[in-house]
């Protein structure tokens, strides 16, 4: 994070110009750094699936054991309580796949040297959020057929004036407001938390740096401790993201594969 002064007026803000870091090139085909940190996350996380799955034991290890812990709360809480225990199988390597690469993703904002939460780029939530969309279609379409997909977005009893009205609002929430929520829902927090953190290190630095006189280099100690709880309060975040996301993808996947809407 670097200090922006601007001259002769004080202390500039971070805007949204912080979240584009364009390591090569520029326009809309530069390398940027949150492309950089999900190269890495696939980099760290491959790997590690690989070694914790070729040397599991009986008595496990710290890492099978962190690892078996993480694949079972995401089964058993995510996939078996949302889609079922007959459905939920063929979803878990798409449930815990997503988990592991959101979280990892936004723990990076508080890792030193990282300090960037990936997921707090638009474009990378709306490519996760295609991969739900297209699976709860495809599976829900699958198992009631393209005709009886849509039939059932209309429950059963419903007055006959009324159900185009209720057939465009169905359409509407299973074709736009689902996908877009749930994408921006993830970027949105990664990104006013990355805001609140910069905003905090940075007017901590620029008071104690440039402040007037001792009671506002004093204070900067107020700005740094604000910084060192919302990092740990971003953790929190963090994993609530990764959770929320795919309790919502689970309970859209269920939804697709319920007999009756």
């Amino acid at each position: 994070m670097r200090l922006r002064l601007a001259a002769g007026e004080g202390f500039s803000p971070p805007t949204t110009e912080f979240f584009w870091q364009p390591l090569v090139g520029d326009g809309a085909f530069a390398f940027t750094r949150p492309m950089l940190l999900m190269v890495l996350s696939v980099a760290v996380i491959a790997p590690v699936m690989v070694f914790v799955a070729k040397r599991m034991q009986v008595v496990p290890s710290k890492g099978q054991f962190l690892t078996e812990g993480t694949y079972n709360f995401v089964r058993n809480s995510v996939g078996k309580d949302m889609i079922g225990a007959k459905e939920f199988r063929p979803f878990i390597p798409l449930l815990f796949t997503q988990f592991l690469l959101i979280l990892v993703n936004n723990l990076f904002e508080i890792i030193p040297l990282l300090q960037f939460p990936t997921f707090s780029r638009i474009g990378f939530p709306v490519a996760l959020t295609l991969v739900v969309f297209a699976v709860y279609h495809v599976v829900g379409m699958r198992r009631h057929g393209v005709g009886g997909y849509f039939k059932r977005m209309v429950p059963p009893g419903v007055p006959g004036w009324i159900v185009p009205l209720i057939f465009f609002l169905e359409l509407i929430t299973y074709f736009v407001t689902r996908p877009v929520t749930l994408a921006l829902r993830l970027m949105a927090n990664m990104f006013a938390g990355t805001l609140l953190l910069v905003v905090f290190a940075l007017g901590g630095e620029y008071m104690l740096l440039e402040g007037s006189n001792l009671f506002v280099r004093v204070a900067s100690l107020g700005s740094f401790a604000l910084f060192v709880i919302m990092t740990f309060f971003e953790i929190l975040v963090g994993f609530l993201q990764a959770y929320v996301f795919v309790l919502l993808t689970a309970f859209y996947i269920a939804d697709s594969l319920a007999e009756e809407h």
